[in-house]
């Protein structure tokens, strides 16, 4: 026990080592102890562990199956079949491993859970590097996701609205759809952890599974246009290069689960006898036997219906049966709203750590009702400045989606367990690697470029670019 702590020392490490020798401690000791164990237990991702093995399931697939899916048919019109289909299994087996992984390493250490993906970072790379390598690219992600969710719960609650009436009523423009989804987040956005936002998040990952069966329903009983046209989306030589490179950043957005995985797998329970990833890895194998119904056949239908016509957001393709687009368009804003929140929830977690014991704010409900209400505030603002679905998807897909959901769970195994040189995981990890490098390097080209032409061509006063 080391006697010679300063007051002002609050290392984890240190919290650790006075928690581990309760008689040695002293009374300032016991106070911040005590403090530290406070805030532990009231920050969003360690406040509740008693979730079970559904739980997983329904938080990963919420997780995963959300605006992405969407966009899976307008990446198959830029890919083709082959390389479509070849990029749709290698991404669906790839990510399934790396995320086992990172269920397994959670618990690594005895006695000891990483809760938040920068845990894990800190474990493999150092304490201030891995804050470094992970933190800046899981927000971004994080981020991203929500701007992006922002942007489709308004274009879904538009396509709603114009379905719905029809010719009946006066255009609105997607600004104002934006700020209606909006609203929703300022008061979900204040349950306090996942636990609390279960209930919305099962509601989600339902709604998940019910819209993209309706998206490829629809396309199959409508059947295949007739001047259809598989050839890819572009016409130039420069667009096909720079469409495949978007449409890649696409099909790795989809998969995205990896960046709330650790902060899911918190809220289980863990003993020696029952270790967390027993149910975590049952729950992740639903979850993907799920993902795998809703975007193998959304994706494959939707582009042999309509071929390179195809929009960058099926159900905007899609006009009959009236009422059951409709539907399906109220059940995306449904699963967008637990989408969101469930990728909110890890940031939530870093604003109220920093601000709590950097910027030594009071912890309680008015630190979460402003902080919180800001972070969607600024969500909003910048989804309604930048409305580009399908380019921030590509853009966003490879710039951080492709490293915290390829590459950097294999990095940190092959720190971490050390596998024998030349051996099938050490094979198996450097081959995801070499795919995440290409997905980060390449698919971010596509979508930076795309995403530069339509700011070129946006009216702000609009909604849509100019032909």
């Amino acid at each position: 026990m080391d006697m010679d702590i300063q007051l002002g020392d609050y290392s984890p490490d240190k919290f650790a080592s006075i928690a581990l020798s309760p008689k040695g401690r002293t009374d300032s000791q016991e106070g911040r102890w005590r403090a530290q164990k406070s805030i532990d237990d009231w920050l969003p991702i360690n406040a509740r562990r008693n979730a079970k093995w559904w739980y997983s399931a329904f938080h990963n697939v919420t997780a995963m199956v959300g605006a992405g899916v969407l966009s899976l048919p307008y990446a198959m019109s830029e890919l083709g079949w082959a390389a479509g289909v070849t990029v749709l299994i290698l991404s669906w087996i790839i990510t399934l491993y790396t995320l086992w992984q990172m269920v397994e390493m959670h618990e690594m250490v005895p006695g000891k859970r990483f809760d938040r993906y920068h845990e894990l970072g800190q474990h493999a790379f150092g304490e201030k590097l891995g804050l470094w390598i992970v933190v800046p690219q899981q927000l971004v992600v994080e981020v991203g996701l929500n701007i992006v969710y922002m942007v489709t719960g308004g274009q879904s609650l538009q396509k709603f609205h114009d379905v719905v009436c029809h010719d009946r009523c006066k255009h609105i423009k997607l600004t104002y759809f934006i700020m209606i989804f909006a609203s929703a987040h300022f008061v979900l956005s204040q349950l306090p952890n996942f636990h609390s936002i279960s209930g919305v998040s099962l509601a989600a990952a339902v709604m998940s599974l019910c819209y993209s069966t309706i998206a490829w329903i629809a396309s199959a009983a409508k059947g295949r246009s007739a001047d259809v046209d598989y050839s890819l989306h572009a016409t130039t030589t420069p667009g096909k290069v720079f469409g495949f490179f978007g449409a890649l950043g696409d099909v790795a957005f989809a998969y995205a689960g990896h960046n709330v995985v650790l902060e899911i797998q918190a809220t289980i329970p863990s003993t020696p006898d029952k270790p967390s990833k027993k149910p975590m890895w049952k729950g992740v194998v639903v979850a993907y036997v799920v993902v795998a119904l809703c975007y193998f056949p959304a994706s494959l239908v939707g582009y042999w219906a309509f071929g390179n016509k195809v929009q960058d957001n099926i159900l905007v393709t899609l006009d009959t049966p009236r009422w059951l687009i409709a539907l399906a368009n109220m059940m995306v804003v449904v699963h967008l709203l637990g989408g969101y929140q469930i990728y909110a929830m890890p940031v939530f977690d870093m604003i109220e750590t920093v601000l709590v014991r950097k910027f030594w704010f009071r912890p309680g409900l008015m630190l979460r009702l402003i902080a919180r209400t800001a972070y969607v505030g600024f969500t909003m603002f910048v989804a309604i400045t930048f409305p580009f679905f399908s380019e921030l998807l590509s853009f966003f897909g490879g710039f951080a989606f492709a490293p915290t959901t390829y590459f950097l769970p294999c990095i940190m195994w092959l720190t971490i367990y050390k596998p024998k040189r030349f051996s099938l995981s050490w094979f198996t990890n450097w081959a995801c690697i070499v795919i995440g490098v290409l997905l980060m390097v390449l698919s971010p080209i596509g979508g930076l470029r795309q995403i530069i032409v339509k700011i070129k061509t946006y009216k702000f006063y609009q909604d849509y670019p100019q032909q």
